[in-house]
């Protein structure tokens, strides 16, 4: 069995599949780091609203797990490695840690934050993607993006009075 490689030769240029895996690293740190939060916040959630917001979040969470997977797949496809630790996710992220536990309405409000964060960062790629003709990216991108979208517009109608 031989060691070496077999060209990748899917219709996508060699630079335009890392352009792409590398905006696709971005959007994985975004998801896995919001993923993480979101779990946080499903454990330490106190108040009126516990039962409410702990399923809630327990959704987004899952929800987010199965993407995450997805994307790093996506990302394997297009010949590149998924980052995979917190250190790398970290470095590419935009999205920020809490400091302690917020309040329930302060954890929608860094929600909302994340999932809006997520769908610019999917949007940048989007476009990088749908430049290079690659169609199940910029469909995978789509999928998050109408998630994350109804997400941040959900937790927003939390926050109404």
């Amino acid at each position: 069995m031989s060691t070496e490689l077999h060209p990748i030769d899917i219709g996508i240029p060699e630079p335009d599949r890392i352009a792409i895996a590398d905006g696709l690293s971005r959007v994985l740190a975004d998801t896995y780091t919001l993923y993480l939060k979101t779990h946080n916040y499903h454990w330490n959630v106190t108040g009126p609203m516990f039962n409410t917001l702990h399923l809630m979040f327990e959704t987004q969470y899952n929800e987010l797990w199965i993407a995450v997977d997805l994307i790093a797949e996506r990302i394997r496809s297009l010949g590149r490695p998924a980052p995979g630790t917190y250190s790398q996710f970290a470095a590419l992220t935009i999205i920020a840690e809490p400091d302690g536990v917020p309040t329930a309405e302060a954890m929608l409000v860094d929600l909302v934050n994340g999932n809006e964060a997520v769908a610019k960062t999917a949007r940048e790629v989007f476009q990088i993607a749908d430049d290079a003709s690659d169609q199940a990216t910029a469909d995978l991108l789509t999928q998050r993006l109408q998630v994350h979208e109804k997400v941040a517009w959900m937790l927003r109608s939390m926050l109404e009075q």
